[in-house]
């Protein structure tokens, strides 16, 4: 998924699926490692493991961006 597909997919609503830590990583700009800290550290969007791998909620991963912004501009 590009960066431009994922900015779509989280402003058209709910996707068609759930995103991947790739994803993620591109959707803010950041390394795929920051990603896995975020989730190690429990400060980034939250994930949910399917077997072994890690998926995000669209939705959720919108929440979270919106409560930063907002945290952001409150500082």
């Amino acid at each position: 998924m590009t960066v431009a597909s994922a900015v779509t997919t989280l402003r058209a609503g709910l996707p068609d699926r759930y995103l991947t830590p790739d994803d993620i990583a591109e959707l803010f700009g950041v390394p795929l490692e920051t990603v896995y800290q975020w989730r190690r550290k429990r400060t980034g969007p939250p994930g949910f493991r399917v077997g072994k791998h890690v998926r995000y909620d669209p939705v959720a991963v919108q929440r979270w961006t919106s409560e930063r912004m907002a945290a952001d501009l409150a500082a």
